[in-house]
């Protein structure tokens, strides 16, 4: 399979699997969205907010991804888990 061959559509369910795992993983451990903006250098939740969000265009980035695998004290893995 060639990169070409991947729609957009299975990008976006890429992602949103990703968000979706972060926000289940960020409520088992109890923090909420101002915990770990904070922890990531934002000032306030509204990118945690968006990035969790299935909605919104906002991704985390693989640094971002790096950071919460620490905050969250697992491994990165966890996060691309179907």
């Amino acid at each position: 399979m060639f990169i070409s061959e991947f729609t957009e559509e299975e990008s976006e369910k890429f992602h949103q699997n990703i968000s979706k795992n972060i926000r289940k993983i960020r409520k088992e451990k109890k923090l909420t969205q101002l915990d770990v903006s904070l922890a990531l250098g934002f000032s306030n939740p509204s990118f945690i907010t968006n990035a969790e969000s299935e909605k919104s265009k906002k991704k985390f980035n693989l640094n971002q991804l790096y950071k919460l695998s620490i905050i969250f004290n697992v491994d990165i893995c966890e996060f691309f888990r179907k």
